[in-house]
């Protein structure tokens, strides 16, 4: 409701061309996504993203951002294929404008290994979990809860593989991290340290 008083506001004052406009546009694309309507949440992306090209370029970082938005709604559709193939048009737009060591390259990695993860191709997982690893341990540190996600992402992978031993390793590494920086009663803590206890009990 809130979203769409916003936008007739937006559309007077500024038109139904204004990047500003798209933005809530993208808004409720995100609501109908989060309440599972997803053909909803992809036609008012495809409105938000229709601005975005038209006036502030293929290039642009929020056109990107659109693309990655896209890609999220067809893998949770389960539509893999369509999900990489707008996941890579978002990440040529970030390795060219913001590089490959920006936060969002690391994004975009970290949604593609998602992408092959779901498919089962964990080899391919494994490679884009590594890059976005690679880009968080150089901007953030080797003790920064979002890198310590990384090791979860890897060690679930290894999981999948049946590779117990090394799921185990790279879970005990995020697990160090994230007592040391967040506490014994995070519910990463938690989480991280339920994953161990379901290995060690099938290993």
């Amino acid at each position: 409701v809130w979203y769409q008083k916003s936008l007739t506001v937006k559309e007077k004052v500024l038109g139904k061309d204004h990047p500003s406009t798209a933005t809530t546009y993208n808004n409720i694309a995100g609501v109908y996504d989060s309440q599972g309507q997803y053909d909803l949440a992809l036609e008012w992306y495809q409105k938000a993203l229709s601005i975005f090209q038209r006036v502030l370029g293929e290039d642009h970082p929020y056109t990107a951002t659109t693309y990655n938005n896209i890609a999220l709604v067809y893998k949770t559709q389960g539509k893999y294929d369509l999900a990489l193939e707008w996941n890579q048009k978002a990440l040529v737009i970030r390795e060219k404008v913001l590089g490959e060591d920006h936060p969002y390259a690391a994004i975009t990695y970290n949604n593609i290994a998602g992408v092959y993860k779901m498919q089962g191709q964990y080899d391919l997982a494994l490679e884009w979990n590594q890059k976005a690893l690679s880009v968080k341990e150089n901007l953030l540190g080797k003790e920064h809860p979002s890198t310590a996600t990384s090791y979860c992402n890897i060690a679930s992978i290894y999981s999948y593989q049946g590779k117990h031993d090394l799921a185990l390793e790279w879970y005990q590494k995020a697990l160090a991290i994230v007592i040391k920086v967040l506490g014994e009663d995070h519910p990463n803590t938690i989480m991280i340290k339920k994953n161990i206890a379901y290995l060690k009990a099938n290993s």
